[in-house]
């Protein structure tokens, strides 16, 4: 049922392929990159190794970081609601982790409590841009936050809410999805746009900035965040005052934020108190 509602989504232009994007990242995916995954993993959670803990990737998408926790020595477990993203995730265990029985892939709705209820309670619950890209996003962030353990952590980054600009982008985000005409328009509007804007920024602070993207970045490659940038519906926004304030409401006490004055995300770090 879950697959028939996502394509009905993606039919109907309120929702962008998100899995498809990733599945042409996994192409350009390399050691270097992976490394630079492990390592924002360690600097935002504050931890050299997550051996012995429990990892719980929420909208799991290229399947990068669930790989990233695996190899740091936690125990994950990745669900997606793109059917596309879940076979990411299962072609990057099945390359890297064949047959481990310490990396569970599954297909799954962070907005379906019954699916979540066969989860459990995990060490860190990891959200990265997901959950503003549900429909919901603050039952997402509810629902998934609660799978936190107590003393657990909870890592999500939401798109910044930049007010008016934000509604902009909206409109952009529902021409790209709505056919093939509205994302040809969109694509050949921005990505030269972009391309240009970074060539200049290149020149100016005498950098590659092409070339540096992936550090900068997580390990993620640029043309493929343009793409899902441009197409990515469901699209909601957040301040970092309202995050805040609505996990100290349900117990959590921020240990780490990350914030960004552009578009991007507000990165957040959550303690689940005891």
């Amino acid at each position: 049922m879950s697959r028939e509602r996502f394509e009905a989504e993606v039919a109907s232009g309120r929702r962008f392929r998100f899995g498809r994007n990733w599945r042409r990242f996994l192409g350009a995916l390399t050691d270097e990159r992976i490394a630079l995954a492990e390592a924002s993993l360690r600097e935002m959670l504050d931890a050299p190794s997550l051996a012995g803990r429990t990892f719980l990737d929420v909208g799991a998408g290229s399947g990068l970081f669930s790989l990233a926790a695996r190899r740091l020595g936690a125990s994950v477990r990745s669900f997606d609601y793109d059917p596309d993203a879940v076979a990411c995730v299962e072609e990057l265990r099945a390359r890297y982790f064949p047959d481990d029985a310490a990396w569970e892939v599954r297909e799954g709705s962070v907005l379906d409590r019954g699916f979540l209820d066969s989860l459990g309670a995990f060490d860190v619950v990891y959200a990265w841009g997901s959950l503003h890209c549900t429909g919901d996003m603050w039952t997402a962030v509810e629902h998934a936050s609660a799978l936190t353990r107590e003393g657990g952590v909870f890592h999500v980054a939401l798109y910044n809410d930049q007010g008016w600009r934000s509604a902009v982008w909206r409109r952009i985000k529902q021409c790209y999805c709505r056919n093939a005409a509205g994302r040809l328009l969109v694509t050949g509007a921005f990505v030269p746009l972009f391309a240009l804007t970074t060539c200049l920024r290149s020149v100016v602070k005498r950098r590659n900035l092409f070339r540096e993207y992936a550090a900068r970045r997580r390990g993620m490659s640029m043309v493929h965040d343009w793409r899902d940038w441009l197409g990515g519906l469901p699209y909601e926004t957040a301040t970092v005052a309202a995050v805040t304030r609505f996990m100290a409401e349900r117990g959590f006490r921020a240990e780490r934020i990350r914030t960004t004055t552009s578009h991007g995300c507000n990165e957040f770090v959550f303690r689940r108190e005891r």
